[in-house]
C-alpha cells in the first residue's frame, strides 16, 4: 500500500508574520509601552497638525479681511460715489453754463480721475474671469462714453443749443442705466467676498480643540497608568509633553476667542456701519443728481405713479428725488443708532440736520419752478449757501466724516483681532513636535528599565 506524502505547510506572508509579532511583543509590558508611545507620538503630531492647519486657515482669511476684501469693498464704494458725483457736478456744471465755476470742472475731472484709479486697482486685484473681473471691464468701457457724452452737451450748452440738455441726459442714462447698476454689482460681490473672508475666520477650529482634549487625556492616563505600576509621581518626558500641549491648547482657544471677538466686534460695529454710511452717501448723490435733472429737463421727461389707488403722471426726476431722499433718511437714522459714541454720532446728526433743511429748500424751489420762476428755482437749487447745493455739500462732507471715523474704528478692531492670531500656527506646531518627542522620552525611559 502506498503512502501519501502530507501536503506542506502554507507559507505565510511577511505581513501576516509581522502582525503576529507585534501582536506577541505587545503582551508584554515593554511592547506595550511601545504601542503606548507610538500612539502619544502620533495624537500629539496630529494635534500639532491640525492646529496649524486650522490656524493658518483662519489667519490667511482674517488678513484677507484686513488687507484684501474688506479695502476692495471700500474702493467699489468709492468706484460708485466718484461715479455719482461726476454724474452730479456734471448736470450742476451744465446747469451753470458759462457761469460754471473752475472749482466746479476740477471737481468732475478729479471725480472722473478717481473712478478710473479705483478701477485698475480693483482690476489687478480681482480674478481673472470673475464676475468682479466683468464688471470692472464694462466700467471700463463705459467711463470714456460717458465723458463724451458729457463734453457734448456742454460743447452744445455753451453755444446755446437745446439739444446739449438732450446729450446731457443721455449721458444721465448711461450713468444710471448702466454705469451705476454695475458699480453697485461689483460693490455687492465685493461686500460678499468680505463676507466669505469673515465666514472662514471666525468658526472655532473644534477638530483642533477635539484633538487637543483627545491627546492631553491620552497624556494623562499614561502617566496614571505609569503612576500605578511603578509609585512614580512624575515622569519628565510625560510631564513635558502634557506641558507642552496643554500650552497648544490654550494658546489656541484663547487665541481663536480674542481673534472672533475681535474680528465679530469689527463686523457688529464696523463693517455694518461702514455699509450704511456707504449707501447713504449713494442715495444723496442720486437725490442731487436727480434734483439738478429736475431742472435741466424742464417736465421733458415723466413717470406715471400710483398715489392713493389713482394713477398720476409725475415730472420723472423729481420723483426719483423723493425716493433717493426718503432713502437717505432712513439711512442716517440706522447709522444713528448703529454709532457707537458721540464722536461717531456726532456728524451723522449733522448730516440728517443738513437734510432737513435740504428738503424744504428743494420744495420753495420746486414751488417757483412750477410757478414759471425758473432763474430763481435755479438760483436756489446752484446757487450760494443758501442753495441746495450748499445742503448737500454739508450732507456729503458730514457721510465722508462718519465714514472715516468707522473706517479707524474698524481697523482698530479688525487689525486685533488678526494679530490675535500671530505666530499660532507655527508655535503650535513647535510646541506639539515637543510634545511629541517628551512623550518618546519619557516612555524610552521606562523602556530603559527592561534592558
Amino acid at each position: 500500500m502506498t503512502s501519501t506524502a502530507p501536503p506542506p505547510p502554507t507559507r505565510r506572508t511577511a505581513f501576516a508574520e509581522g502582525v503576529d509579532k507585534a501582536r506577541a511583543a505587545a503582551t508584554t509590558e515593554p511592547g506595550r509601552l511601545r504601542v503606548i508611545g507610538a500612539v502619544l507620538a502620533l495624537l500629539v503630531v496630529a494635534f500639532g497638525a491640525v492646529t496649524a492647519w486650522q490656524t493658518t486657515d483662519r489667519a490667511a482669511a482674517a488678513d484677507d479681511v484686513l488687507n484684501k476684501s474688506q479695502p476692495l469693498s471700500a474702493a467699489a464704494a468709492d468706484i460708485y460715489r466718484s461715479l455719482a458725483d461726476a454724474n452730479t457736478t456734471a448736470s450742476s456744471g451744465f446747469l451753470a453754463g458759462s457761469t460754471e465755476t473752475a472749482e466746479s470742472r476740477q471737481r468732475y475731472e478729479e471725480d472722473i480721475d478717481k473712478a478710473a484709479a479705483k478701477l485698475v486697482t480693483a482690476a489687478n486685484s480681482s480674478d481673472p474671469g470673475s464676475p468682479s473681473a466683468d464688471a470692472i471691464t464694462k466700467l471700463n468701457k463705459l467711463l470714456p462714453e460717458y465723458k463724451g457724452l458729457v463734453e457734448q452737451a456742454r460743447t452744445y450748452n455753451r453755444q446755446g443749443f437745446p439739444v446739449g440738455g438732450a446729450y446731457l441726459r443721455y449721458a444721465n442714462q448711461k450713468m444710471q442705466g448702466e454705469m451705476l447698476p454695475a458699480a453697485q454689482d461689483l460693490y455687492k460681490k465685493e461686500n460678499q467676498h468680505l463676507k466669505d473672508d469673515y465666514a472662514e475666520a471666525t468658526p472655532y477650529p473644534w477638530a483642533a480643540i477635539a484633538l487637543g482634549v483627545l491627546a492631553l487625556a491620552a497624556l494623562a492616563w499614561a502617566q496614571h497608568r505609569n503612576y500605578r505600576r511603578t509609585n512614580r509621581v512624575l515622569n519628565h518626558g510625560l510631564a513635558a509633553a502634557t506641558a507642552s500641549a496643554t500650552v497648544v491648547l490654550l494658546w489656541l482657544v484663547v487665541g481663536h476667542t480674542v481673534a472672533r471677538a475681535g474680528l465679530n466686534d469689527s463686523w457688529d460695529n464696523g463693517v455694518r456701519s461702514l455699509t450704511v454710511l456707504h449707501d447713504a452717501r449713494i442715495a444723496s448723490l442720486k437725490a442731487r443728481g436727480n434734483e439738478n435733472l429736475t431742472l435741466v429737463a424742464r417736465g421733458a421727461e415723466t413717470v406715471e405713479v400710483t398715489t392713493r389707488g389713482k394713477k398720476v403722471v409725475v415730472e420723472k426726476f423729481d420723483h426719483e428725488f423723493t425716493t433717493d431722499i426718503d432713502d437717505l433718511g432712513k439711512g442716517l437714522a440706522l447709522a444713528a443708532k448703529l454709532a457707537d459714541d458721540q464722536s461717531g454720532e456726532k456728524p451723522v446728526t449733522a448730516a440728517e440736520e443738513s437734510m432737513t433743511v435740504w428738503k424744504k429748500r428743494h420744495t420753495e424751489a420746486r414751488r417757483q419752478d412750477d410757478y414759471g420762476n425758473y432763474e430763481q428755482a435755479l438760483a436756489m437749487v446752484i446757487g450760494g449757501k443758501d442753495a441746495t447745493g450748499a445742503c448737500f455739500d454739508s450732507v456729503d462732507k458730514n457721510l465722508d466724516h462718519a465714514l472715516e471715523l468707522e473706517q479707524t474704528e474698524w481697523q482698530h478692531a479688525a487689525g486685533g483681532g488678526r494679530d490675535a492670531m500671530t505666530g499660532l500656527p507655527v508655535g503650535a506646531a513647535v510646541l506639539a513636535l515637543l510634545a511629541a518627542a517628551g512623550a518618546v522620552l519619557g516612555i524610552g525611559r521606562r523602556l530603559s528599565e527592561y534592558r
